[in-house]
């Protein structure tokens, strides 16, 4: 089977593309390289660089590897950002993954699975998070990822292209020889492990007077490579129709709960310092799973906070300069 991975060079879709080629399955890769990097990309996958905006290329990719199915991960996904740019993700993010369903479409080919958001849940009412909570993205960004999940509704109506939907927030850790290197750095866990690393003074914490077991925010993590394994198990069950997964860890670890095991795992002080909340910060988001445990067997390797944190900063200290050369 050959699997087309958009993103492939990036954080998840690089780990993706390693637990498939793992799993026997043929990889194509397909990313533009302005976030990913080439370093990332497993050496058994082909690597074709350009850009979904590029109808033409998308066209020529798919006609030259015909591919059974695709992930798509490429997309622009932090959610301040879009607050700043919305037409940067209700534009480039809709048009870019638009133009990939039309070519899949034009090529039949019918097995597609979407890299989505549980920012599509800004103020959910339950928590854990299901997926009956009512939707309201929270974000362009999420409305971006909303849009494409009814983009794919249509397609398969009309195309019969099957899809799978996994909604999650916070991928997190690390493989043996994947990691998260983004600039800028803008997620928790690799800025707590960099001041570790002496790479920055200290990290902030965004408000201590929250309702939540600490007062700073709760927020899920979700090894990534757990994350790989539910896109995986999710491809075989496009057999037996459409499916729309959340994933989280269930439970949701507090900022000061990461910055101490981050402390305990390193060694090291890391100094935080306290700042004003945030605009738009809820208090606590975190994911459930308990469908895709149940339909599809899902189980996590790495559940807890500790074994991810673990794994990211072996990798942090393997490679204290990221894909650059050290």
């Amino acid at each position: 089977m050959k699997i087309l991975v958009t993103g492939g060079a990036g954080y998840i879709g690089s780990v993706a593309v390693e637990e498939l080629i793992k799993a026997g399955k043929s990889v194509v890769v397909l990313d533009n390289l302005s976030l990913g990097h080439r370093a990332a990309v497993h050496p058994d996958a082909v690597l074709e660089i350009g850009d979904l905006a590029d109808r033409a290329f998308i066209d020529r990719v798919l006609s030259k590897h015909t591919p059974d199915a695709v992930m798509h991960f490429a997309a622009k996904s932090l959610v301040g950002e879009s607050m700043q740019d919305p037409c940067l993700y209700l534009g480039d993010n809709v048009t870019n993954g638009l133009n990939l369903l039309r070519s899949m479409a034009e090529h039949k080919i019918s097995k597609f699975i979407l890299s989505s958001t549980a920012n599509l849940f800004d103020q959910p009412e339950h928590i854990p998070i299901t997926e009956d909570e009512r939707i309201i993205p929270g974000s362009p960004y999420g409305e971006s990822k909303y849009f494409i999940e009814r983009i794919l509704h249509w397609f398969s109506t009309i195309y019969g292209i099957r899809y799978a939907c996994l909604r999650y927030f916070n991928a997190a850790g690390a493989s043996e020889t994947r990691g998260e290197d983004h600039d800028p750095e803008l997620h928790l866990i690799p800025i707590v492990l960099q001041v570790a690393l002496g790479k920055r003074e200290c990290v902030k914490v965004f408000g201590d007077d929250y309702d939540t077991i600490d007062g700073t925010c709760v927020r899920d993590y979700i090894h990534i490579i757990d994350l790989a394994q539910a896109h995986i198990l999710a491809l075989d069950a496009l057999e037996n129709g459409n499916c729309v997964y959340n994933l989280g860890n269930g439970a949701g670890y507090s900022v000061t709960q990461v910055i101490e095991t981050a402390r305990d795992i390193t060694g090291h002080e890391i100094p935080a310092i306290m700042a004003p909340r945030r605009a738009g910060d809820p208090a606590t988001l975190v994911g459930g799973s308990e469908k895709i445990k149940r339909e599809l067997g899902w189980k996590p390797r790495y559940p807890e906070l500790r074994a991810i944190i673990d794994s990211a900063w072996r990798w942090h200290q393997a490679h204290p300069n990221g894909y650059q050369a050290n």
